[in-house]
């Protein structure tokens, strides 16, 4: 791993106060400006769903400077929203579902955005093969509309817009998201169990409690966030990603091929090896050193 820790911009520590964050200058003309994606849970807010004023600072002054500032989450909308307007940010475009879901803002819909590119795939195969493993597993898959499905015992979750159905409910229905919740199990062997499986034709991550993620063959953070920036004309080499979980690895890979990956510090070795930056973890509120980098 290029541990960038000491020499990076990103990794130096903010002045007080933060030195972006005591500017007042006029916003960066369109050719400074970066495209920001950033993780949400360990990499913006912590597993308790608070944010660091020190982060939350660093993230508004980002957007004043006029950095393409989004997220680029695991979430559903459903529980992103919620996110974007604790931050105050206004974003064109966000990635939710790991990459399945992109939202753009449209201040006529009810929410202030609606589902720009959405996509789907039917989840009974990947359903059947998992229950057989795990039998006591929680389920949840997403329908393309926000909807969600979840069966009995799913109640770590936010269940806003989600009905409780049997487990063949979930069955032939297009899903851009499959959850997997196991309550028996602690994450190191939950890890193992799934890489066991030999899942094809889906993409999955492993969240930071034992919990697996599906989504779409294909389908990931980067491939989203590379359409959101052919859609905003960003060029690569100002793009920067920042994030702490297994499912940011192919983000890190599009955004470090010219610009910047960032792994927070807390973030497994395997996650750290893939990014080109460490930053601060997310205890240490991290991510507002990174943002304070960009110009």
């Amino acid at each position: 791993m290029i541990d960038q820790t000491a020499a990076s911009p990103s990794a130096a520590p903010a002045s007080a106060g933060g030195r972006a964050r005591d500017e007042a200058s006029a916003p960066l003309p369109d050719a400074e400006c970066w495209f920001v994606a950033l993780d949400v849970d360990g990499t913006v807010m912590h597993e308790d769903e608070t944010i660091d004023p020190a982060v939350a600072a660093a993230i508004a002054a980002a957007q004043a400077r006029g950095h393409h500032v989004t997220l680029a989450t695991g979430r559903s909308w459903n529980s992103t929203g919620p996110v974007i307007e604790q931050l105050g940010l206004r974003p064109e475009y966000v990635v939710c579902a790991n990459g399945a879901v992109t939202m753009r803002r449209d201040d006529t819909a009810a929410e202030g955005y609606r589902r720009e590119h959405v996509e789907v795939f039917d989840p009974t195969a990947v359903l059947e093969r998992i229950r057989a493993v795990l039998p006591a597993g929680k389920f949840m898959i997403e329908l393309a509309d926000g909807h969600r499905l979840y069966t009995s015992g799913m109640t770590e979750w936010n269940l806003d817009n989600a009905r409780e159905v049997p487990f063949e409910g979930l069955l032939g229905q297009p899903a851009t998201r499959v959850v997997v919740r196991s309550l028996e199990h602690g994450l190191d062997e939950f890890f193992e169990i799934v890489d066991r499986m030999g899942l094809h034709h889906v993409s999955y991550a492993i969240g930071w409690t034992a919990w697996l993620d599906i989504a779409p063959d294909g389908v990931n953070k980067a491939t989203a966030l590379e359409r959101v920036r052919g859609w905003i004309d960003q060029p690569l080499d100002r793009v920067i990603a920042v994030g702490d979980g297994r499912n940011d690895i192919e983000m890190f890979a599009w955004a470090g091929a010219a610009g910047r990956a960032v792994a927070m510090g807390q973030a497994p070795d395997e996650v750290r090896q893939a990014a080109g930056e460490v930053a601060g973890a997310i205890y240490e509120a991290g991510l507002a050193a990174v943002l304070d980098s960009l110009p």
